[in-house]
């Protein structure tokens, strides 16, 4: 591995990016490297089946929801500043970095969280997450621990309680509302530097 500054002279735009996502430049070495890992065949780009080499995704019960994220529907490989893009939503917010209002939102936003987490939800991408959609992340994620009819029941009771207009389906507003309380940042933040 080289230094820091070679790796980053590598890396197109890199000041933009760094400035788009909060990442610092120690940041980006690290998930170039990760990306030129998962690009074995030294392609410049990742299909999702480059992702199988991740450990803790080839073991998650949706890690293929998870891959799928990482890619716009009809979109077969990612380059390097989309994977750093997606990676964003998963860092910890700046609590301490003002807000300017000229300045987009940051990827890493809890609005911007819960739109990556609905997206794992509403695999029709119709803007809302059915009963199927919701049996089917229920089913993925709690496998053989309960019965199919505690399942159902689940899905029931969440969309009972989250669907405000009684359209039997959870929009993305309802999915926001029904999570006001949950500290999103920490369910969904991934310390990249230890």
């Amino acid at each position: 591995m080289g230094s820091t500054a070679s790796t980053l002279s590598k890396i197109p735009d890199v000041e933009t990016l760094m400035q788009e996502t909060g990442f610092t430049p120690a940041h980006m070495v690290r998930l170039y490297d990760r990306f030129k890992a998962l690009d074995k065949e030294r392609k410049g780009h990742l299909c999702p089946q480059d992702f199988g080499a991740i450990k803790e995704l080839a073991e998650n019960p949706i890690g293929d929801r998870i891959v799928g994220a990482f890619f716009s529907q009809g979109q077969e490989t990612l380059d390097f500043h989309s994977f750093v893009r997606i990676l964003a939503h998963f860092r910890p917010v700046d609590k301490d970095r003002p807000r300017d209002p000229n300045v987009p939102e940051p990827i890493n936003s809890r609005s911007n969280k819960l739109k990556f987490a609905f997206q794992l939800y509403d695999q029709d991408k119709d803007g809302k997450i059915s009963r199927a959609e919701l049996l089917q992340v229920l089913r993925a994620m709690l496998e053989m621990q309960v019965t199919e009819e505690q399942l159902e029941s689940i899905a029931d009771r969440t969309i009972q309680e989250a669907d405000l207009d009684r359209d039997e389906a959870i929009s993305f507003d309802e999915f926001r509302k029904s999570l006001e309380k949950v500290n999103i940042d920490h369910k969904m933040s991934i310390r990249f530097l230890r």
